[in-house]
C-alpha cells in the first residue's frame, strides 16, 4: 500500500496559478503510474490527468490539456500538478491516487490521498 498526501491547494483569483503536491510513502512510489481527480460537491469524482511511472507520458482531460502540467521527481517521491490560468470552474477537491496509466476511469486508482482544496475566485 502506498500512502498519498496532496498538499499546495488553496485560494486564488481567475487566472492565476498554483502548484499542487502528492507525497508518497510506503512501497515504492516509482511503481506507479499516479493520477489526478478533483470532485464538485454533488458531483462524481473527475479524472484530471495522470503520469506514467518514468514520468515521461502524461495524459490530460481535455478541461486540462494546455493549461495543467504533471510532473514527478521520484526521487522525492512526489508528483507535481501545475495549474495555470485557473477558472471559477476549476474550483474542487482534488485528489491523486495510483494507477494504471492510459485510463481515465477512476475505480481503477487505489490508495487515494485526503484531498486538498482549490477555490478559484472570478
Amino acid at each position: 500500500q502506498v500512502q498519498l498526501v496532496e498538499s499546495g491547494g488553496g485560494l486564488v483569483q481567475a487566472g492565476g496559478s498554483l502548484r499542487l503536491s502528492c507525497t508518497a510513502s510506503g512501497r515504492t512510489f516509482s511503481w506507479y503510474a499516479v493520477g489526478w481527480f478533483r470532485q464538485v460537491p454533488g458531483k462524481e469524482r473527475e479524472f484530471v490527468g495522470t503520469i506514467d511511472r518514468t514520468g515521461d507520458s502524461t495524459d490530460y482531460s481535455d478541461s486540462a490539456k494546455g493549461r495543467f502540467t504533471i510532473s514527478r521527481d521520484n526521487a522525492k517521491t512526489t508528483v507535481y500538478l501545475q495549474m495555470n490560468s485557473l477558472k471559477p470552474e476549476d474550483t474542487a477537491v482534488y485528489y491523486c491516487a495510483v494507477g494504471p496509466y492510459g485510463t481515465t476511469r477512476t475505480y481503477l486508482f487505489d490508495d487515494w490521498g485526503q484531498g486538498t482544496q482549490v477555490t478559484v475566485s472570478s
